[in-house]
């Protein structure tokens, strides 16, 4: 069974580790503050998941979930993440992250500034744009109608269509904007950002979205 190595315990990271659990996947979970913190979580979780240093579960994952604070993605270990690909959550909140002048002036991206972190891997972004309480409650089955989607980027396709099959898998739809320079399409406070949408809505929302806040 594949592996997952999640990388950030928080809400989004918590939540994707139960829904995998759920599915039948292995999940290596790690966070800043050590595996002993992560006790309870895993004891939740059960069997199918172990906590681990954030190097570790990148080594352990058959591809690999970021969801770390932006300001801390310097920190994401890269060696263990060659040649894998890598799922980005991440929002830029630059109350919490501090300011970043590139991403500020709408010219860099943070799935693409985490690209530039991990060069020899393969960066997609996913999940940054539902609240982290509907990962486990708002999927539905194939087929649905008006089956909640959500959107991702990668400058691989291998890596866009690991996220379609996972995001299957959840119960979404998935709306593909390309490579990851359009990821911003998505981010924080544009038409797309955490709300329910179906395939049609999501792409028209993708469409409008402006390229500065």
């Amino acid at each position: 069974m594949t592996t997952i190595g999640i990388i950030g315990a928080g809400h989004i990271g918590s939540q994707l580790a139960r829904k995998a659990v759920g599915l039948g996947y292995d999940v290596v979970i790690s966070n800043s503050r050590g595996p002993e913190t992560l006790a309870g979580l895993v004891a939740e979780l059960g069997p199918k998941a172990r906590a681990a240093t954030p190097a570790e579960a990148a080594a352990a994952g058959d591809f690999a979930v970021i969801t770390v604070p932006f300001k801390a993605i310097a920190d994401v270990p890269v060696e263990p993440l060659a040649g894998k690909v890598v799922l980005d959550t991440n929002n830029y909140y630059w109350e919490r992250d501090g300011h970043f002048p590139a991403l500020d002036a709408g010219e860099a991206t943070t799935s693409g500034l985490l690209q530039e972190h991990l060069p020899r891997s393969k960066v997609a972004k996913a999940f940054n744009h539902i609240m982290h309480t509907q990962i486990t409650t708002d999927g539905t089955p194939a087929g649905t109608p008006n089956r909640r989607a959500l959107a991702t980027a990668s400058d691989f396709p291998e890596a866009a269509e690991l996220v379609t099959r996972i995001y299957d898998e959840f119960g979404f739809d998935t709306v593909n904007v390309g490579p990851l320079s359009e990821s911003w399409r998505m981010e924080r406070d544009r038409p797309a950002y955490v709300v329910r949408q179906n395939a049609a809505e999501l792409a028209e929302n993708l469409a409008k979205a402006p390229r500065t806040i």
